[in-house]
């Protein structure tokens, strides 16, 4: 049975970048070595490293002025990090809610400095993405920190709030690579690779240079920035295997119409299945209001319980991996990050309209 793979994350790979891998990442340039054998410090393993890097800042247009650095700890070690590193004593930093990230992220801000609530969209059950009031920003605040996409919810940022004077923090650990980034807009852009950019293990972090040279340096030299910044994110050993991967991703990216494709890619994908919600007399109910849902994650219910049960039951039995909507929230969830095959999107919708003429 073919499986069609609709994830949060880990989430889907692009075929191609599976066979590639499964011919040299056991046996780099018939090195005989595996990826994850070779010395990080070897010319082999630093033409992967620096090619991943090089990749990322040609796909996303980033400026010379940003340092592009490759961490491990995932997403959720950036809630710490960023706060160690930019909220001093006496600052504040803001964050705006639109779902369970920002606010695992505002929590762990918490418990370094004073983090307070901008704006948020809690109370509609982060049904939409709520408007920044720049002018409730505090005098001290040090910087505004966002989620572009919110998997579990299905909402997303349309486009990127216009920086006023507070440097703008971003995950976008789900939509990374899927759209153009204004960099106007943006101080830094963090992402765990896992969604959009290739497996888990390592983190892309995306930062203004004149940041780091603000960063505190009181805190342990492993969690600076600069430090990973200096030693070209090779301080200690890189998640070799993920970095390699990651950059066989950028490289399809950047064979399938860079991040143009990409972004045409997502907003097609998604119309496939929100139009099937909209026009099923409210058979399928989305959860996003319609100016703010997300091109990554597609978030729905049935309207009747036991029905939705049965959908997700016979979804699964029909090779629909991963439709199950997130534990903190239930209904059902499509994830179509970038190496979702169009088709699969296509056979999902067919099943949707079947399942709803059959009941």
């Amino acid at each position: 049975m073919t499986i069609y793979n609709f994830n949060a994350g880990p989430s889907a790979l692009p075929q191609e970048v599976i066979e590639k891998a499964q011919k040299s990442l056991f046996n780099f340039e018939n090195s005989g070595l595996s990826v994850m054998e070779m010395s990080h410090r070897s010319p082999m393993y630093e033409e992967i490293h620096f090619g991943a890097i090089s990749s990322i800042k040609e796909i996303l247009n980033i400026p010379d002025d940003f340092e592009i650095l490759l961490l491990q700890g995932g997403a959720s070690m950036q809630f710490a990090m960023l706060p160690m590193n930019f909220l001093q004593s006496e600052q504040s930093a803001a964050y705006v809610l639109s779902g369970s990230w920002s606010e695992k992220a505002l929590k762990e801000a918490g418990r370094i400095g004073d983090a307070y609530v901008l704006s948020s969209s809690k109370e509609d059950n982060y049904k939409s993405i709520p408007t920044i009031e720049f002018d409730s920003v505090k005098e001290n605040t040090s910087y505004i920190h966002l989620t572009s996409n919110n998997t579990i919810f299905g909402t997303q940022w349309q486009e990127l709030p216009e920086k006023q004077r507070t440097p703008i923090f971003v995950d976008a650990s789900s939509d990374i690579f899927s759209k153009r980034i204004n960099w106007n807009n943006v101080d830094v852009l963090y992402a765990g690779a896992q969604k959009n950019a290739g497996p888990s293990g390592v983190t892309v972090v995306i930062m203004r240079k004149t940041l780091l040279e603000q960063s505190n340096t009181s805190i342990p030299q492993i969690l600076t920035y600069n430090t990973h910044a200096k030693a070209d994110s090779l301080y200690h050993t890189p998640p070799t295997g993920s970095i390699y991967v990651l950059g066989l991703v950028m490289n399809w990216i950047k064979e399938n119409g860079g991040i143009e494709g990409m972004e045409s890619r997502a907003s097609n994908k998604a119309a496939l299945l929100y139009d099937v919600i909209d026009n099923s007399n409210q058979f399928y109910v989305g959860h996003a209001l319609v100016n703010s849902r997300s091109l990554m994650n597609v978030t729905f219910r049935l309207s009747d319980e036991n029905l939705e049960k049965k959908f997700l039951q016979e979804a699964k039995e029909f090779g629909f991996e991963g439709v199950k909507g997130h534990r903190s929230v239930g209904g059902c969830r499509a994830s179509i990050y970038n190496a979702v095959p169009v088709d699969h999107v296509e056979k999902l919708a067919h099943f949707m309209k079947e399942f709803q003429n059959s009941h």
